[in-house]
Formats: structure tokens, C-alpha cells, sequence
């Protein structure tokens, strides 16, 4: 970013923010999305970055789940990364939308084959007897698909996250951070810097 304040792609930005780290951090992938429920209450959880392209920021999940449903009643939400050993936070906020059966389809099958197998196990976020319990249905799931591929389970998928908004935060000395703004004007972004 320069201090002309021009209006670079923040994707671009992204990307390379995100190999940097990824030398560096356990697992850049990592990062909280936040959704609300159709009242407002919003929840948040740690998910995984699995594609960002010019179209948005992708992560897969069941559609049963509670994030799926409050995505399904309020289709915004907000995503933060944070990486520490490169002294950056990203924050992208924007409308979210199921990505196409084709493109999850893609994933889940590079997906290792335990993984597969977990989310037919998983009834995700619905209450659960015991760990033996899924134990057991993880077994029961392993056996069903013995010495077969693991098909896709209908209610598992990717969401992407369009970006509106897209901040960039450089940790900065005396807590003078530099926080850049992208907002989506039309096919481009206006961009300006914050207060930190």
C-alpha cells in the first residue's frame, strides 16, 4: 500500500499478506467468522480459509450447522485473520452465498479420506450422547463406504464470503498501527487510512 493512497487490489494484498504468513504462522488458514441469527445475536467460531479469488473468501462446513443456519436467516458476515509473527490482522466483511455443488464437490474430494468420513459422522453442532457415540458413527460410516470413494454427503459445503469491506492492520511502534480501508465502490474499491 502506498501513501498515495491509491486503489491497488486488495485481494492481490491479500494473497500476498497470506503466503508471508503462511511461512510463518502454524496455520494461516485459521480465522473467526462471525455470523448473526435473524434477531441480531451474533456468534463466532474459528473456521478454515480453503480458496480466495477475486470473487471472495471460501470455507466448507455442514449446512445443518449453526453457522449454515444463521448464514441461511442473515447472509452477512465478517471473517478475522490474525497473524502475529508478521504483525498483521485482516478484517473482511460482506454478503455470503453457497458456492456451486461443483466447486464443493472439488474440494471434498481432496479432502484426506478420515475427513471424508467424519462429515457423514458428524451431525454438526446438534447435542451428541457421548464421544463414544460418534465413535461409533464414525465406525459405522468407515464400513458403509469400505473400499469405495467417499461421495460428497448432501448436507456439506462451501460458503463464500463476497467482501464489501476488506482492512488491512500493520502492528505499528507506541500502538501507531497503519489500518487500511478497501471499500467496494462498483467494480473497484475506494480505499483510505484510519485512525489506529
Amino acid at each position: 500500500m502506498t501513501d498515495g493512497m491509491t486503489a491497488p487490489d486488495p485481494i492481490a494484498e491479500f494473497q500476498d499478506l497470506f503466503a508471508r504468513a503462511g511461512a510463518r504462522e502454524p496455520d494461516a488458514t485459521a480465522m473467526a467468522l462471525a455470523t448473526a441469527d435473524a434477531t441480531g445475536a451474533p456468534s463466532v467460531r474459528m473456521v478454515l480459509l480453503k480458496a480466495v479469488d477475486a470473487a471472495g473468501f471460501v470455507f466448507f462446513t455442514n449446512y445443518e450447522s449453526r453457522k449454515a443456519a444463521e448464514l441461511v436467516a442473515n447472509s452477512r458476515a465478517a471473517l478475522c485473520f490474525y497473524w502475529p509473527a508478521i504483525g498483521v490482522q485482516v478484517r473482511v466483511e460482506g454478503g455470503v452465498e453457497r458456492v456451486t455443488a461443483a466447486e464443493s464437490e472439488a474440494y471434498f474430494e481432496t479432502r484426506p479420506r478420515e475427513s471424508q468420513l467424519g462429515a457423514w459422522a458428524s451431525r454438526q453442532s446438534r447435542p451428541l450422547a457421548s464421544a463414544e457415540a460418534l465413535r461409533e458413527e464414525f465406525a459405522r460410516i468407515s464400513a458403509r463406504f469400505a473400499g469405495q470413494p467417499v461421495p460428497r454427503p448432501p448436507v456439506w459445503g462451501g460458503f463464500r464470503v463476497r467482501p464489501q469491506r476488506i482492512e488491512f492492520w500493520h502492528a505499528g511502534e507506541h500502538r501507531l498501527h497503519d489500518r487500511v480501508l478497501y471499500t467496494r465502490a462498483g467494480e473497484g474499491w475506494t480505499v483510505e487510512r484510519l485512525f489506529p
